[in-house]
């Protein structure tokens, strides 16, 4: 039996559609969630993916945080269900507390869309296990909210305990701390990242297929368990 990953939609949101194709790709059930119910379907995993989910006016991410399927989302995770938060996503996870951090206004207060190099700085996450420690990986980047911070102390303990997942190269596009493209959670279950790695599983389509070794990655995990 396939693994049963669940895509969320909330009603601004775009990129439902590439990341269920992803999950495809990776030999998964795509599984759809709708933002108002909480009813999360038996899901092995979850996918928040990109998007504007409510406009983001007030804040990214900071409405589709209190949507009910949310609610059911930091449930399953804090009993160590994978999830993962794409760009919009990663947003709404900071938001739920399931990550550290948060996202601001790109610097030079510009959306950015181009095709960008990252470092896997962790790949013993549920979520990145398919990749080499070090391994350099060409995925889409378009936000324009992408700018991740943190207090002082908190990037500290991040990269004290080794949980910057993903780390800008050849230039950082949106003025992140220390680079940080994407982080995880302590058990290594909830990864968030700013760039689009469903938009990079076929080199037919994307600049690479860099991308799918993430859901590759969700599934080994999920056979593990």
């Amino acid at each position: 039996m396939s693994a049963r990953i669940g895509v969320i939609t909330f009603p601004g949101t775009l990129d439902d559609g590439d990341a269920a194709r992803a999950v495809r790709y990776a030999d998964a059930e795509a599984v759809s969630l709708w933002h108002a119910d909480d009813d999360l379907k038996g899901v092995d995993a979850v996918v928040v993916p990109g998007g504007f989910s409510y406009g983001d006016y007030l804040r990214a991410g900071v409405i589709a945080r209190y949507a009910p399927v949310m609610t059911s989302v930091i449930d399953a995770a804090h009993k160590g269900m994978p999830v993962l938060g794409i760009c919009n996503g990663f947003q709404i996870l900071c938001e739920a507390g399931l990550l550290p951090g948060a996202m601001i206004r790109n610097v030079g207060l510009h959306f950015v869309c181009r095709d960008q190099w990252l470092r896997v700085d962790n790949n013993a996450t549920a979520w990145t296990s398919r990749y080499e420690a070090g391994a350099e990986i060409l995925i889409p980047l378009k936000n324009n909210d992408g700018c991740y911070v943190a207090e002082q102390s908190t990037v500290d303990m991040l990269e004290a305990e080794g949980r910057v997942a993903f780390r800008y190269v050849g230039g950082n596009p949106n003025g992140s701390r220390n680079d940080i493209a994407g982080v995880t959670s302590e058990n290594g279950r909830v990864v968030g990242l700013m760039p689009h790695p469903e938009h990079a599983i076929d080199a037919l389509t994307g600049p690479s297929d860099d991308g799918l070794g993430m859901f590759y990655s969700a599934v080994d995990a999920l056979v593990k368990a």
